[in-house]
């Protein structure tokens, strides 16, 4: 089902057209295509080496937690950079 953003808006401003192109990009499931599952599964393997590392080398610490979630955050972004833009 494609989102309907035009109808789903109601307000006093109206989203252009790159804006409804990207929220549907953005809000769209992206199943692997082929080859993309392999990348996935990459990034994935090398973040969480740095996240041991960093977890070996650094005290616990809020800041090693927030760390951790700017990792977290980065391997989402690199995968969504794949599933929505293949």
């Amino acid at each position: 089902m494609e989102l309907d953003v035009k109808r789903t808006v109601v307000g006093s401003y109206h989203p252009s057209e790159q804006q409804i192109s990207q929220i549907q990009k953005a809000f769209t499931y992206h199943p692997p295509q082929d080859g993309q599952r392999e990348r996935y599964e990459e990034i994935r393997d090398k973040f969480g080496e740095l996240a041991c590392r960093l977890t070996a080398l650094c005290p616990p610490s809020r800041e090693l937690s927030l760390a951790m979630t700017k990792i977290e955050e980065a391997v989402m972004w690199a995968n969504a950079s794949i599933a929505r833009n293949e």
